[in-house]
């Protein structure tokens, strides 16, 4: 029997937290740090001093030789540059030092990473500035090194954000100043911060690392370009919540066993919809300590499953016919003194508040349903969203039947009352009655409310969760500000609060939809409304290359107009160069793999039929086989010559824009095309003679 973890013990070990803290630093230096977190107030550099030192310490004792400053860059991964805390004394030996200087700040090379034009190839100059309020943490590899890592902005030497922590803390910052606002005005005067909380639910696939290794579109793509579907999928619906194989649930010990070690709180875990896919859910933190931890989680997966001769694959759509993964984004606003701002209350004063935020949240959502879309845009969701796995590319939101009744009596003025608490009957004498919550869940919806929170189901699974987050705290940041300028205005708060959500409720309702989003019907019925329905990421993006755009995150502080211009050309050109990438690997693939294995094929059958002949023997069922196979090898081979053509005359594209749509328009479609030929092919090929692993062999040996 394996020895028990001792899980209390374990949890948050290689975190330099609170507690370890308050055991390490003197008690004025633990009191003007915990001001820099929890008020945002400078730390000066004699402070810093003793925290480096304390940091140091801690680390050195946990058997850390380096440090890093740990950051996100535009790349939806992380960066890491390693110094070690050796430094060289007079008589030739080494003292271990870290100053309160290398705590606060480092200077990593800009030039090689994605700006979008913001700085040139030739200044090389970037700082990473230390986020104090996301712990620094001990990573361990498998050989056994342990570096400290302290999470930290990315800007340019001229200031401008080069990273995904700046602009979240930013906007963090912007929903924290106008929720307050609303609070003040209703009366709180208790609450000094509002925080933006994240609980990211986080799906991935698992293949053995031997068929992984056969496929170079896994390796250069993270997804299977061409695949024949396997005589069984998901279509038994046994796979959910099913029982975890040995090998799997292994691999998920160590998982958590890694991510309790650094502090983040994986909760939940469980096999997916599809074959081979499961899911792993946190406990909520608040958003800029949720974008670190997640950005750990994936990375961790990645290295654990390695450990088990496991890959693990995040990408949005790694298996073609069967579910792909996605990244639940469960939001919320929470005040520093343990209030959540989207929790229903139980005081009139208290759903007041309740019914402000939700308003604002309503208003937020449909005003820019576009920027949300915009968010969640990436090659891989192209592939994933409106699929009857995830939701449509039409933002709505869920509200539940209560909540809906409740904001459409507030439309027309009429008084309305909570139903109270209703109760599941069970319909099992020996089983208490459940209390019923007030909301269902809507698998289907992409924005859903859950009770306490809203659910952004849209996510791609290999996304960062801060651009989500970014967007979310900003157009909310904008609609609180706009209710509590009524509010500060009003002589009658209470009056002025029920005309607000009168007003939003009439004016916003259509962005409410309680449906089925995957039906036809609610696509028209999407149509009628005037909500979008952008169901690419390269039309997505359009959004933030816009005056509006600039103005929203511009007053707010979040994107300068040149930042935010940098990010529409990133990730702009990140989507153009994921597709010929994708188109390049098909090509080889197809050149290298297919058709060679193919053309040996079809000789085996054509001397087959000539001995068969030979001998005056029946060869109908050879002769019919080479001609099926000929066909299709003659088709691709068209088809491959088209993918081919237009793949070099989107690269020639000057124009971004335009360079992003043909890639949509053009290259993808003849991808799939020369897919469909191949596939074919598989399925009429000797199983020993396919060149590389099939979908039955990666979804289901494990």
């Amino acid at each position: 029997m394996a020895d028990a973890i001792d899980i209390t013990n374990l949890f948050g070990s290689n975190v330099f937290n609170d507690r370890t803290m308050r055991e390490r630093l003197p008690k004025d230096a633990y009191k003007a740090l915990k001001k820099t977190i929890e008020q945002g107030l400078p730390l000066s550099i004699e402070v810093a001093d003793v925290v480096a030192n304390a940091m140091k310490d801690w680390a050195i004792e946990k058997g850390a030789t380096h440090y890093t400053h740990w950051f996100q860059p535009l790349t939806s991964r992380t960066a890491e540059k390693h110094d070690s805390f050796i430094s060289p004394t007079q008589d030739g030996g080494v003292i271990m030092e870290f100053s309160g200087r290398q705590l606060i700040q480092g200077e990593p090379d800009a030039s090689s990473f994605p700006s979008g034009g913001l700085r040139s190839t030739f200044e090389a100059r970037g700082y990473t500035a230390w986020d104090c309020t996301s712990p620094a943490f001990l990573k361990e590899d498998a050989s056994g090194n342990v570096t400290l890592c302290i999470p930290t902005a990315f800007c340019s030497y001229t200031s401008e954000a080069l990273d995904k922590k700046t602009p979240l803390l930013r906007s963090m910052e912007a929903v924290s100043k106008q929720a307050i606002r609303v609070l003040r005005a209703l009366g709180n005067k208790t609450s000094f911060r509002v925080m933006a909380t994240v609980g990211p639910e986080q799906e991935y696939f698992l293949i053995d690392k031997k068929y992984y290794d056969q496929r170079i579109d896994l390796i250069v793509a993270g997804r299977t370009l061409f695949g024949a579907p396997a005589p069984k999928g998901q279509e038994l619906e046994d796979q959910y919540f099913g029982a975890i194989k040995d090998r799997i649930s292994a691999f998920m010990k160590d998982l958590d066993t890694e991510l309790w070690k650094m502090g983040v709180s994986s909760k939940t875990k469980h096999n997916e919809v599809a074959p081979a896919q499961y899911e792993m859910a946190p406990i909520f933190s608040t958003a800029n300590i949720a974008a670190d931890h997640n950005q750990l989680a994936m990375e961790t997966m990645q290295k654990i499953a390695l450990r088990h001769d496991l890959v693990c694959l995040l990408h949005e759509k790694p298996f073609a016919g069967v579910n792909g993964s996605g990244k639940h984004n469960n939001w919320s606003l929470s005040t520093d003194d343990g209030l959540n701002l989207l929790e229903p209350g139980k005081t009139p004063h208290e759903n007041e508040q309740f019914l402000l935020f939700i308003s604002a949240l309503l208003m937020a959502v449909d005003r820019h349903a576009d920027m949300l879309r915009a968010s969640a845009a990436n090659p891989g969701n192209d592939l994933r969203l409106g699929a009857n796995e995830a939701p449509p590319a039409i933002i709505s939101v869920f509200m539940g039947d209560e909540l809906t009744r409740i904001l459409m009596a507030l439309s027309k003025g009429q008084k309305v009352k909570g139903r109270g608490q209703d109760f599941v009957n069970v319909g099992v004498d020996s089983l208490p009655p459940l209390p019923k919550d007030n909301t269902d869940r809507n698998r289907t919806s992409p924005f859903a409310f859950t009770g306490n929170k809203f659910e952004f189901r849209m996510v791609g699974s290999s996304a960062s969760i801060s651009g989500p987050s970014v967007n979310l705290n900003t157009i909310m940041a904008e609609a609180l500000d706009e209710v509590a300028t009524r509010l500060e205005k009003s002589k009658d708060i209470h009056k002025e609060a029920a005309a607000i959500i009168k007003e939003v409720a009439n004016k916003h309702q259509r962005i409410i939809f309680n449906g089925n989003n995957y039906s036809e019907e609610w696509v028209a019925e999407a149509k009628k409304r005037g909500l979008p329905n952008i169901r690419s990421g390269v039309d997505a993006l359009k959004c933030m290359n816009t005056p509006e755009a600039v103005k929203l995150f511009g007053k707010y502080h979040v994107f300068s107009k040149e930042e935010l211009h940098s990010r529409y050309e990133i990730y702009l050109e990140q989507y153009v160069k994921h597709i010929n990438i994708e188109a390049q690997a098909s090509i080889y693939m197809a050149k290298r793999l297919y058709f060679p294995t193919v053309i040996c094929f079809t000789e085996k059958l054509a001397g087959a039929v000539e001995r068969l002949k030979s001998v005056s023997a029946p060869a109908g069922v050879q002769k019919e086989l080479l001609g099926k196979v000929s066909l299709l090898l003659e088709s691709a081979s068209k088809k491959l010559s088209t993918l081919e053509e237009v793949t070099q005359k989107a690269q020639g594209i000057a124009d971004l824009t335009v360079r992003g749509e043909a890639c949509r328009d053009k290259v993808v479609p003849a991808m799939n095309s020369l897919r469909a030929d191949i596939d074919a092919l598989e399925t009429l090929t000797p199983a020993e003679m396919w060149p590389v692993p099939t979908y039955a062999e990666m979804l289901f040996k494990l």
